[in-house]
Order: structure tokens, then sequence, then C-alpha cells
């Protein structure tokens, strides 16, 4: 029993668990913001669905990827992701019909709760949710067999789609949502390729073609930079519509994304990857609270 709850925390990555909810409220307090109507009973609905909606697509990943991870050479990102160091379902810890089943049960979860949310939102949100799911499988499978980063490019749009999932809770497919993916979606890019920096052995030894076995680690730098700086501008334009105070949080990530990437390009090795990969976290900590509490400073008609 006890081995198994060490692998439904792996498998989860339960210690990053407070940050989806975060990300996804960040959404919903723009919306509020740009909307109004601040509820309680909303927020608590966002925390359960960000959560669970999430996790489902954590477990979907390991399933998915189950006998390609049985290929590892070297644990260093497991270990970092993972607090017991293992990857529970190659490990044997989690069998993947009891993986598929907590991935049905954690989306059920989140579907039910979205099932309480007015029409038209709702159906933006279980729109998200399954293009999210669907996209999150493609991306596992496509890039095992790619010449160009199709997978990456068009697998990160699930990810940059579960903040605006927070803000059309209430809000309508507007400017702001739109604005709000332009500007996640480059952080979103840059973060998948340190990610692949850290990793790229693995991906040699899984055949995986990662941004770092397409292009190799000096290339997997230049696109962290190049991602970076569209990121940057496209956080300016973001900041243009929704007010220059935001910049103040926002250039706290920067700061941070800056020394990420300069780190990266100095050195260009998997272990530099692994020291810069928290930047990237803490960096999508400090936005979604410089969102949050700029929804709340601006407007008086959440309270």
């Amino acid at each position: 029993m006890k081995e198994r709850l060490k692998g439904f925390i792996d498998l989860t990555r339960l210690q990053f668990g407070f940050a989806w909810p975060l990300l996804f409220c960040s959404g919903l307090f723009l919306a509020f913001q740009q909307y109004g109507g601040f509820d309680e009973i909303i927020l608590l609905k966002a925390v359960v669905i960000g959560f669970f909606g999430f996790e489902a697509g954590l477990i979907l990943n390991d399933y998915v990827d189950k006998e390609y991870d049985k290929k590892d050479v070297e644990g260093k990102l497991t270990n970092y992701w993972r607090v017991y160091k293992e990857r529970p379902i190659p490990a044997g810890l989690i069998s993947p019909r009891v993986a598929l089943l907590l991935f049905f049960l954690f989306a059920g979860i989140a579907a039910m709760v979205i099932a309480t949310i007015p029409y038209p939102n709702s159906l933006y949100l279980y729109a998200i949710m399954v293009y999210g799911y669907s996209v999150e499988v493609f991306y596992q499978v496509k890039k095992r067999k790619q010449k160009y980063p199709v997978a990456q490019l068009l697998g990160r749009t699930d990810f940059s789609l579960f903040p605006v999932a927070g803000y059309l809770m209430v809000g309508s497919p507007d400017l702001i949502a739109l604005l709000y993916f332009l500007f996640f979606y480059p952080f979103a890019m840059a973060h998948l390729g340190a990610n692949d920096l850290v990793d790229f052995k693995n991906d040699l030894a899984r055949r995986m073609k990662s941004v770092a076995v397409l292009y190799g680690l000096s290339g997997t730098a230049r696109w962290v930079l190049a991602f970076t700086l569209l990121h940057v501008c496209t956080s300016l334009l973001f900041a243009y519509f929704l007010g220059w105070e935001v910049l103040i949080g926002f250039s706290i990530g920067f700061v941070l994304l800056g020394i990420a990437n300069f780190l990266i390009m100095k050195q260009k090795t998997p272990a530099i990857g692994l020291k810069v990969l928290p930047m990237f976290h803490v960096t999508m900590i400090v936005y979604s609270l410089t969102l949050i509490v700029f929804s709340i400073l601006s407007t008086t008609a959440i309270w």
C-alpha cells in the first residue's frame, strides 16, 4: 500500500499540485476584473477544475508514453518532477489499467463540475478540455516520428489554453482571452525547450524527436532564447491592453528568464537546463500571482 501511495504521488507530481489551480485562477480573476461578479463558489469550482483537469493530463501523459519511458537511461528530469524519483507505470508501482482509470476519474470530476457552469461558458470549457487531452496524445505520439517540431508547436497549445479556460469560466472569447493565449504560448514553448534540454539523453535513447534531438543542444538554446524574446514582446502587448501596472510583476519573471537564458546560452548542457528549470516554474507562479493581485487591486467589482 505504501509503495502504491508513493506511485500515486509520483504519477500526479502531487508536490506541484498547487500550481495548476493557481494558473487556472489567474485567468478567472482576470475575467472577474473584466466582467465583474466575483463569486466564492465559482472560485471553488475553478480550483477543483484546475487541479483535477490538469492532473488528468499529467496521468494521460504517463499512460501514453508508458512503453517508451522504460527506455530512460538517466533520471535527472524524473528526479526533479517526482518526489520518490520513479516513473510509476514502468516501475510497476501503478498498473496501466489503474492509471487509465485514474485519468477518467480525474477528468470526470472536472467534467462534472464544469456541468454546473452556465451555458455557453461550460461549452467553452468542454471544448478546451477535449482539445487539450486530444492534443496531449497527439504530442506524445507525433514526436516519436517527425522531421519538424510539429508536435511541439501544436502540442503546447493545450498548456497555453489552460489559463484561458479559467478566463472563460465567466468571460467570453474576447480580445483579452486571445492576448492571454499569445502571452503564455511563447513562454510555454521556451519552457518546453528547457525541459527537452534536460531530457536530451533519454530522448535520444527513446528516439523521441524532441527539440534537443532535432536541433542539438545549441539549437535548443536558440529555441529557448527566441521564444523568450517573443514572449517579452507579447507580454508588452498584453500589458498595453490590461494596464502597465502588470509589468511590475512581469518584470520579475523577465529577470528570471533573462538569467536562465544567459546560463543556457553560456553552457548549453542538460545539467544547466536542470539548474534553470525552476526559474521557469517560479516565473509561471509569479505571472499567475501578478494577474490575480492586479485583478483584485484594479477593480472594486470583485468585492
